[in-house]
């Protein structure tokens, strides 16, 4: 080695610079502050319910509940803060400290801005007559189990480094107790879950790291081709930051890779945020009381458009009770088994959705006591309208199409809503936790990837790919995985630039990939046997 070389700082960053006095403080102070809101926004929107606390055991558990959530969240932070800032960090962009602080406050914003499609997607995935029991024991035996096992899976990959998915983490826990409780009611494990919904999201997360590794390989080939900048292409020298323009493509990158996490990860945590308020206090989040005054006129008319296309394919029967159309509606969500009674009970259950609605004249005017029903049918409706559009034996012309839809999109509305509250409690939880327990990963993703030190480019680009499918799969309303974005991604341009690979972290990195989803299923599944038992 020459004097020269031997001279140069080494050009690994510094991770051992904590937040220090200032920023604990702050930290502190934010995260009191959120509580503080928290309770204050549950009490005040009971209040205008009318919900009294007359026991104090359900508000015990919606606070376990509500805390074990932002739990998931706090963790999901940390876990996946390598995502954003790994390549700011080991490209001299920015300190370790000022990264994660600048990667949180992007989170924030993510989840703010985000629109709560992948939210009730991932509740989608939930067993009907759970969600429907939600308050009951089996319902935050569910929830709980879940979290639980969530967060449990989380916190072993973190521990060991290896950058696994939260997404991939928290449907395996849905489908464990999905499964876990159709085989407690003696039916098949296959039936406790949406495995079309499963499936659906499944394809998300296995092509989202392929697209993220040959996305990034051919674009760092495209920039090595037209950009010819040789200091892009090399490792930093020393701990200098790069060239102004590069230092700011990388802070852009890490800045969106950090608001797209926030925008769909971020969602994740609030649908089951949701279930837990809708069980507990289902008086004030059961139905969405802040509908558009026009909503119930719009809402009699696609429920009357909806009847006559339910009673146009209904076979002749005689007239049936609702509590009768309710169980042959719930039996095809749970079974998926259409019979011939189905249209006929989708015809008496919607008519009776649209008379209650109508009778008291406003969603905010619906009794307490009738609050959960009247949202458990829109519930039921609204998810017998998903399977029927894949249903063969029904075949319905584009204008029942259309009003079905409309009329779907009008329960959604009262049914599928995320209060400012919760986004804002969701958002401190997650930016909060991308402030600490980031070292190991960030180490993961900068060192051990790649057998050379990440270079500017390859940075940028694993950046701009990761942003870029995260903001797709968000605008599609389907969960994907950061985590196993990001670490394709640079991989893919460690590939681009003849950089070599460890072979031996891609191999744990992929058993963690291929263990996530059973190991996820069996720990929320045990949970949710053992909870059941016990609450």
């Amino acid at each position: 080695m020459s004097a020269t070389a031997a001279a140069l700082p080494s050009p690994r960053p510094d991770l051992d610079v904590g937040l220090g006095d200032v920023g604990l403080y702050g930290f502190l102070a934010v995260l009191v502050a959120g509580l503080g809101f928290v309770g204050y926004s549950i009490y005040a929107d009971a209040t205008a319910a009318g919900v009294q606390a007359i026991t104090l055991l359900p508000f015990l558990l919606l606070f376990v509940a509500l805390l074990i959530a932002l739990g998931f969240e706090f963790v999901n932070g940390f876990h996946d803060t390598a995502n954003a800032v790994a390549t700011v960090i080991y490209t001299h962009s920015l300190p370790a400290h000022v990264a994660v602080v600048w990667s949180g406050f992007f989170n924030f914003l993510g989840v703010m801005a985000s629109t709560g499609a992948v939210a009730f997607g991932i509740v989608s995935l939930l067993p009907v007559e759970l969600i429907l029991q939600v308050g009951s024991q089996a319902g935050f035996a569910m929830v709980f189990a879940l979290l639980i096992a969530a967060i449990v899976w989380n916190l072993g990959t973190w521990y060991l480094g290896l950058p696994s998915s939260s997404s991939h983490t928290l449907i395996g826990s849905i489908i464990g107790v999905g499964i876990a409780n159709a085989l407690m009611h003696g039916r098949d494990g296959t039936a406790g879950v949406d495995w079309d919904q499963a499936v659906k999201i499944g394809q998300a997360l296995l092509f989202s790291p392929l697209i993220g590794f040959f996305a990034a390989l051919l674009l760092f080939l495209a920039a090595k081709a037209l950009v010819r900048v040789p200091a892009l292409y090399k490792e930093p020298a020393g701990n200098a930051p790069p060239p102004f323009w590069i230092r700011a493509l990388l802070i852009l990158t890490c800045t969106g890779v950090s608001f797209a996490h926030g925008s769909n990860d971020g969602q994740k945590g609030m649908g089951l945020i949701m279930l837990i308020l809708i069980g507990i206090v289902p008086t004030a989040y059961a139905l969405n009381r802040a509908v558009p005054a026009h909503y119930e006129t719009q809402f009699h008319i696609s429920s009357q458009a909806a009847e006559r296309v339910f009673a146009a394919h209904a076979a002749p029967a005689p007239a049936i009770t609702v509590p009768a159309a309710r169980a042959e509606v719930t039996h095809y969500i749970a079974m998926r088994q259409f019979t011939p009674a189905t249209m006929g009970a989708l015809t008496v259950l919607s008519g009776d959705i649209d008379h209650q609605v109508a009778s008291y004249g406003s969603l905010t005017k619906v009794p307490a006591a009738m609050t959960r029903n009247i949202r458990n049918d829109m519930y039921l409706t609204g998810s017998a309208l998903k399977r029927l559009g894949k249903e063969k034996a029904v075949t319905l012309n584009p204008a029942e199409t259309k009003a079905l839809d409309v009329y779907k999109k009008d329960l959604e509305k009262a049914t599928q809503f995320i209060p400012t509250w919760v986004k804002v409690a969701v958002a401190i939880a997650l930016g909060l936790g991308t402030m600490i327990g980031w070292k190991r990963i960030v180490v993961t993703v900068g060192e051990k990837i790649g057998k050379s030190h990440l270079t500017y480019a390859q940075g940028a680009v694993a950046e701009l790919v990761t942003m870029a499918t995260i903001s797709a799969a968000d605008n599609f309303g389907l969960p994907v995985s950061t985590t196993h974005v990001l670490s394709s991604g640079v991989a893919g341009a460690m590939a681009g630039n003849g950089s070599g690979l460890q072979m031996g972290t891609l191999r744990n990195l992929a058993i963690a990939w291929v263990l996530t989803l059973p190991a996820s299923i069996l720990i929320s599944g045990l949970l949710y046997l053992g909870l059941s038992q016990v609450i």
